[in-house]
């Protein structure tokens, strides 16, 4: 009996070994995640910049000549900031999926350790018995 109780230390020990890597290796996956969605955040934020600077340019082209240059600098602008939408809802996506994986990790390692801790605490009641 005393030999299955050593067993079961030390396989427990071993699962939440096993659960910490598995933790570290989803925290790196979502780590990637986020790194990917600040990314589209930063360029949404440089071509919205752009944007805003075409959108000066149509404004004075548009005060200065005739409709020609003008709209022909709106469009550049719609079409940078239609981009930098475009950008931004992709980057929001990204941080929405990473964001559940650490609640998952965290419930998982919590139940990994429930059911070990009961199982040694199981093993050595039934160890004082005998």
């Amino acid at each position: 009996m005393g030999e299955l109780v050593k067993q079961l230390s030390e396989q427990t020990s071993r699962l939440a070994h096993l659960g910490v890597e598995l933790a570290k290796a989803e925290l790196v996956i979502e780590g990637k995640r986020i790194e990917t969605g600040l990314g589209m955040f930063g360029g949404a934020g440089a071509i919205g910049f752009y944007a805003l600077g075409a959108l000066v340019a149509a404004a004075v082209l548009g005060l200065a000549t005739a409709v020609t240059a003008w709209l022909s600098a709106l469009i550049i602008a719609v079409v940078l900031g239609v981009i930098a939408g475009l950008l931004a809802l992709q980057g929001k996506s990204k941080m929405q999926v990473a964001t559940p994986v650490s609640d998952q990790i965290r419930k998982n390692v919590t139940e990994d350790v429930k059911w070990a801790t009961s199982r040694v605490q199981a093993g050595r009641q039934q160890a004082e018995r005998q």
